[in-house]
Parts: structure tokens; sequence; C-alpha cells
């Protein structure tokens, strides 16, 4: 079973392009798309994830990851899906005995969209705080050891961002402690500044995690800024890296030359969507979620000659 939450509106048997209310998925294995009937009650949803979190058991103290994917613009459904299972499977593969969860936002299947997609995300990033952050912060205690992580590729970074700085503008969930483990942000379509130390955009980003870990890849082309879509805007987090001075939670880690050495294609699009098949990313993932190491001990990483942080 695939756990998802959508915040898109009814389309016959499935789901529009359109921002509505959250739905609760729980969407079998056999399936290769989302579908109205995978519909669960919230309760029932929340139940089932915290179970499979805690390694199949109902005790409070036993220790559990879940992770949350949040997807990019230009999305299918069926897209998502097969990412998360890719995730899914990839942390498996390493030892992960957690459970990943999707948050599927109306990202358009078309690039032309692109603009349309990013107010959407901005809506969206309400359903995230309140169907995702708020009902599991709601669930921290003292005796509950189950770590919250959150990853996020290309616009589904500023989703998470802008979710993060909407939770703390709602007395609910600000009034609250709560916080999330780790942040890891895939091809991340932010400007460079906007993760910077001291930048309100992402105070609220750094304050609920533990540290934040952006992977950027300068290969990635659709990122780049000679893309007709992006005239005018400032160069991305994703495929240049974070701007100096950087927040003490966070780190760089270059990615040019693993996905050389990975051989994932010449599309224009493979720079931007390799990771979900490089075992090397799954594993620094798994890593950085289990929060062990010191984060230049990580086994997949190395210093560059340029004295920065890089996979192997």
């Amino acid at each position: 079973m695939d756990y998802v939450f959508v915040s898109r509106g009814k389309s016959g048997d499935g789901f529009s392009n359109e921002p509505a209310a959250s739905h609760f998925l729980g969407v079998p294995s056999s399936a290769n798309d989302m579908k109205y009937a995978h519909r669960i009650s919230k309760s029932k949803w929340t139940k089932a994830i915290l179970k499979e979190a805690m390694g199949g058991t109902s005790n409070p103290l036993t220790e559990g990851d879940i992770v949350f994917y949040v997807h990019g613009f230009n999305n299918s459904q069926a897209t998502v899906l097969k990412r998360h299972r890719k995730i899914k499977k990839g942390l498996e593969k390493q030892g992960f005995d957690g459970v990943v969860v999707s948050f599927d936002w109306p990202g358009a299947e078309s690039a032309l969209n692109y603009l349309e997609d990013r107010e959407d995300a901005k809506l969206s990033a309400f359903r995230l705080v309140r169907d995702g952050i708020e009902t599991f912060s709601a669930l921290q205690q003292p005796d509950c050891r189950i770590d919250l992580h959150v990853l996020a590729h290309s616009m589904g970074c500023y989703v998470v961002r802008e979710a993060f700085d909407d939770a703390d503008d709602r007395a609910r969930i600000a009034g609250r402690s709560w916080a999330v483990s780790q942040v890891m942000l895939m091809a991340a379509d932010l400007s460079v500044d906007s993760l910077s130390k001291g930048n309100p955009k992402s105070s609220s980003l750094y304050r609920h995690c533990a540290r934040l870990t952006n992977y950027y890849n300068p290969l990635d082309d659709v990122l780049s800024i000679s893309a007709v879509k992006r005239l005018g805007v400032a160069p991305r987090a994703g495929r240049t890296g974070m701007e100096a001075p950087e927040h003490p939670k966070g780190v760089d880690i270059y990615c040019g030359k693993r996905f050389r050495d990975g051989k994932h294609g010449s599309s224009i699009r493979a720079g931007h969507t390799w990771y979900f098949d490089d075992p090397v990313v799954m594993e620094d993932i798994y890593h950085t979620i289990c929060g062990r190491l010191d984060r230049h001990e990580i086994p997949t990483r190395a210093f560059t000659d340029k004295g920065n942080l890089g996979l192997k």
C-alpha cells in the first residue's frame, strides 16, 4: 500500500489539476495511478502511517520515521506515484524501515503552465500545513519517537518553504512546539539567496528543522536561467547551490560529478530528475535521515577540489 494525500479536485474517477480540499489515499501496490476510489478516512490513513512507521507495531515508544515526499511542477499523478515508489524502494534497499508518504498538489502536465503551477503551489502549501505538518506535529509527545522528514523536488521545495512560513502564521500550529528532523531539497526551484542565513523567506524552514540538505547539479538544464520561462529569474539553489553566508543548519551537496559518472542520459530533463534513479543519492538520503553521522562523515560524500562537499 502507498500512502498519498492529494489537494486536487475530483474529476471523473480521478482528480483534476485544480486545487481543492485534501483527499487521503491508500493506493494498492498493483495500481499505476491514483483513483478517487482509493480514498480512505483521514483517521484510518493517519493510523496506518503511524503503524507502518513504527515497524508494524503499536508500541508508542518504538522509534520510527516518516518521510514526506513533495513533487515538483509538470508531474502527472502517475509520475508522482512512480517516483514515490522509487524513493520507497531506494531507501528500503539501504535498510530504511519507516514509511514514505507523498503530498500530491496540482502541478499541470505542461511546462507552459509554469507560472500557474507556482500559484497553485502557494495555495497548496496550506494543505501541506493543515493535513501534514499540523496533523503529525499534534502527535509529537515526549514519549513519541517518530521522526518526520521532508524530501522535496523542484517546485516542491517552494511548496515546502511556503508551508513552513504559513505554519508560523497560524496560531494553532505556531503555539505548539513542533519540528521535523531532516529537510532534503533536490533540484530546488528556489532563488539562491532565499536560503541564505538571515533571509526571512526561509527563517521558518530553518527554525523548525534539525538540518537542511540541498542537493544541487550545475548540469540541470531545467533550472537554467536561459530557459524561456525563466527570463529575469534569479539563479536557482538546485543548480548553483546556496549563497553565502550559509545558515549553520544548511549544507550544500554538489552532485555534478556524480550525475556525469552515473550516465543518466543526455535529455534536457535528465539533469533535473536523475536523483530518483541514483543509488548513491538514495544512500546519502538514507544516512541523512538516520542522523547518526556528522554531515562531513557520511560515507557517500567527499570534499571536492573546491573544498565543498560532493557526492562520490
